[in-house]
This record gives C-alpha cells, structure tokens and sequence, in this order.
C-alpha cells in the first residue's frame, strides 16, 4: 500500500516527509481482500474482549402441561432452602448448544427438561426491542419435561432437525425432530447391556455426544465406564462398535476433529485419549456391524505434560486432575482445549503433543464454602469462532473468564509468554490479555453463536445469560436512522 502514496518534499519546519512519521497500513490487505488475517485478529481481540458484557438475563419459569416444570419447581424450592440441608443438587443448566447457523440454541437441566430457543428471540429481547421483557414461551420450538435427569444435548450436524441428549443416570440417547411437535422422541439408540457374573446389569450411563459431519445416521457416546460407543442408525439401534480406553474410569467428554477420523475422549482419571477411526489400531470403524472392542492410538497424562512446563511446576503443586470437557478450536484445528475440575484451562497441541497455554485462577476455596456453588454438573466452556479466545465458565465467582489462547508465544496465556515479549507488546500497544467478566448468576455451561461470537451462559440456577456487546444507539434518540451497535456484524465491531 504504502508504493500507491504521492511523495511529499520535506519542509523547512518538519524535515521527515509526513507519511514516514504514521504507523505501516495493518490494515491494508484485508481493505483489498475482504478478510481479516488471523494476526490481525488477534491484535485487535483486546478490544473484542473489552465489548463483552451481560445484556440479558432469561431465568427458566416455563410451565409444562399448565403447571410449572420440574426445574422451575426445583429452583423455587432451591432459592427456599439455599442455606439448609434441604438445598437440591438436580438444579441448573447442563448442557447448551447451537445449531450451525445459530438459529436456535438447545439447552438441557439437571431436573430434567429440554428446550430448543429462537436464538433472535432472545437476543431481540436483550436489546430491548421488544415491549415485553420476558422470553415468550409460545416462541419455543421445543420443552419437554422429561422424568429423568439430562446432561447432554447436541445438534445432528448433518440433519439439523435433529437434536440428541442423553443423560449419566440413562443407557439410552433419546434423538427429538424439533420439525414434529410432539412430546416423545422419533428414535432411542441404546447401549447394550453389561451383566456381571452374578447376573445383574450394571448401569452405564453415557457423558457425552457427538454427531459425524458426513453422515446423518452415525453418532458417538461416551460412557461412564470408560468407553466410547459408535452407532449406524440404518442398521440397529444398538451399538456397532466400541472404543475402549483399556480403563474403567468416566469418560466425561468427547470430540471428533472435522476430517471425522479423529475421536478424542478425556475424563475422570486426567488423560486424554485418541482413536484413528479410519487407520492405525482402529481402522474400518464403521464398516463392520459387529460388537468389536479397539483401544486407543495414543493417550497423553495433562498431570505429565504439566510438569514439563517449569514456570507453572515452580509455582504450582501438580496432581493429577478430573477433565470436565475438551473442545477443538473452530479457527485453529491443532488446538484442543482442555478444563480441570480445579477451574484450571488449557491447550494441547495435537501437532508435537505439548501444553502451550495454560490459565490457572485461584482456588474456590478461597471464597469460603457456598452451598450453590456445589452443583454436579460438568463445568463445559467454548471457543468464540474466530480469534481462538476461550469462554469459561469461573469455578469461584459468578462470571466467564475471556482467555486469549492464540497459538502463538505472544498470547496471554502462552507458556513461553516472556517478559521481553511482553515489553515490546506494551511498547506497540498490543499486550496480550484475559478478561473476567461479571455476571449475575454462577455459570456452569457456555456456548458461542457460531456467526457474531455472541455468548450464551447456562447458570447453576437454570438461568440463560446473553452475553454480548452493548446496544448503543448512534445520533439522536429520534433518529429514524440510528443504527444499533448490537446490529453490526463481528467484522464491524472490530472495525
């Protein structure tokens, strides 16, 4: 860009020709192009950060049948006896998530109910663009009240009429089609059940969920004991294969990268697992039909690569740690994001198997014992689309952490982070950083909108948070041509 600018002699009073005194053009190749680079992203992400706040809050008070819902009841008796004995731990939000396009957002309870929201519904109503300030429930696709606890929920990637949950109490994944209206499920895919020496089945209740991209009819569950199940819905609704981790330790979650030939699992025991679905030990993976049993490619100990970082040893005593979740970052496929049960966050690059970053807040114990904080829910984050920023739910205070796990040693949370890195940031006012963001309930599970980055938060009270950046208007209130900034696109806001 800087060949297309004319010139100037220099004057008597300013020696240096004006256009060598301004910073290079960053932004010139996306102004030709149309694109943000990923560099350029992450220079300006401090002030993405900075424009995220609460601007809606939708607790669950819906009814089911002309009565309240079970969550709604289970709350109203929580808030009754927060400080007694009495207090129920079958409370709060589960699991969220979108579909692809960010129409509509799935969430699941504790207590038991699913409900699919019109995801404009709800951001309108944070705007306050509408005159009623409570979620319509007549706008809902989809609330059941299900009898039995519910910990999981996931869209059918390639069929996204389909939503799928399942639950750690249940052997069954219960698939709904939000197109029907109806109460009971259009199919249940089972497990096929463990019976001991003695006789007796033994409950394996599944943790997690994930559909294939390329084909509608194929899914992954992982179990409580420590195994993966595969299921070809044209052939049976029992299992075609199993992926076992030579352990009898929780699987909490899961996650296929998007060449469907990587299945990753993690869990109680703090390791993280690999299967090669199409090569390697587990090849032909849906090819044959019967009860087959692989183990994984590789496996690797967080406790153990943890240790190799000497900053973080230093300082910190290392154990071995439950993983309540992993993800793959949606604009860096290497990344693989791991959370501890200790509030404790990371990235495992799948490329040399190293830790490279790592976020590690303080214990909640150092804000004393809070009885509504002691929720069994897996505490599950998310990765915003671009930018490889990483929503998670704080383990001690009601709020989201905001962390930069951008995969390069400039990053906040980069282990190579330095200070003389960190002196040349500060001197092009780039410094990298994290952002805690308060908000009004204690959150245990998130979810990002796939398109405009904008955060739904699951609470411990059953609550959905919106979070986002603040409607503002431009110009005169009686402007017929303000524009709202909640209208702007990502790529606007980062203008």
């Amino acid at each position: 860009m800087e060949k297309y600018v004319v010139h100037c002699p220099p004057s008597p009073d300013n020696p240096k020709p004006s256009f060598l005194c301004r910073p290079p053009w960053e932004r010139s190749v996306a102004e030709l192009v149309g694109r943000y680079s990923p560099k350029y992203r992450h220079d300006v992400s401090t002030l993405l950060l900075e424009s995220y706040s609460e601007i809606g809050a939708f607790p669950h008070e819906y009814e089911s049948g002309g009565l309240a819902c079970r969550t709604h009841m289970n709350r109203v008796i929580n808030i009754a006896n927060r400080n007694t004995s009495l207090f129920l731990r079958r409370d709060g939000i589960s699991a969220l998530e979108f579909d692809s396009k960010g129409v509509y957002v799935a969430s699941v309870t504790k207590s038991g109910c699913l409900t699919v929201h019109d995801f404009e519904t709800l951001y309108c109503l944070s705007n306050g663009s509408s005159p009623c300030l409570k979620e319509d429930e007549t706008k809902h696709l989809l609330h059941l009240s299900t009898n039995q606890q519910l910990d999981v929920v996931r869209w059918n990637i390639a069929n996204q009429d389909e939503v799928a949950c399942t639950s750690v109490q249940s052997n069954e994944v219960l698939i709904f089609d939000i197109g029907y209206v109806s109460s009971e499920p259009v199919e249940v895919l089972r497990k096929r059940p463990s019976v001991t020496v003695y006789g007796f089945e033994v409950p394996r209740g599944l943790s997690d969920i994930s559909f294939t991209s390329s084909d509608k009819s194929r899914l992954l569950a992982s179990d409580m004991s420590g195994a993966i199940n595969l299921w070809d819905r044209r052939v049976s609704n029992l299992p075609c294969l199993e992926l076992s981790t030579n352990s009898r330790s929780n699987l909490n979650s899961i996650q296929l990268n998007v060449e469907n030939q990587i299945v990753f699992g993690a869990g109680k025991n703090g390791i993280i697992y690999a299967w090669d679905l199409r090569g390697g030990r587990t090849s032909c993976a849906f090819q044959s039909h019967k009860e087959v049993s692989h183990s994984p490619l590789t496996s690797w100990k967080i406790a153990l690569l943890l240790e190799g970082i000497g900053s973080l040893k230093a300082q910190s005593d290392i154990r071995s740690k439950e993983i309540h979740s992993i993800d793959l970052d949606p604009s860096c496929s290497y990344q693989l994001a791991f959370h501890l049960d200790d509030g404790w966050s990371g990235v495992l690059d799948t490329n040399n198997f190293q830790v490279t970053h790592m976020h590690c807040p303080p214990p909640a114990w150092l804000n004393g014992p809070d009885m509504s904080n002691n929720c069994l829910s897996l505490r599950k984050p998310s990765w915003l689309p671009t930018s490889s920023i990483y929503a998670v739910g704080s383990s001690s205070d009601d709020g989201i952490h905001l962390l930069d796990f951008y995969p390069r040693p400039d990053s906040a949370c980069h282990v190579d982070l330095n200070e003389d890195i960190q002196s040349i940031l500060e001197e092009k006012n780039k410094k990298a950083r994290n952002r805690f963001i308060p908000l009004s309930e204690g959150v245990s599970v998130c979810a990002t909108h796939p398109l405009n980055g904008t955060i739904i938060a699951g609470t411990k009270q059953s609550s959905l948070l919106v979070i986002s950046q603040r409607h503002q208007s431009f110009g005169s209130v009686d402007d017929d041509n303000s524009t709202n900034a909640g209208d702007l696109s990502e790529e606007q806001k980062l203008d």
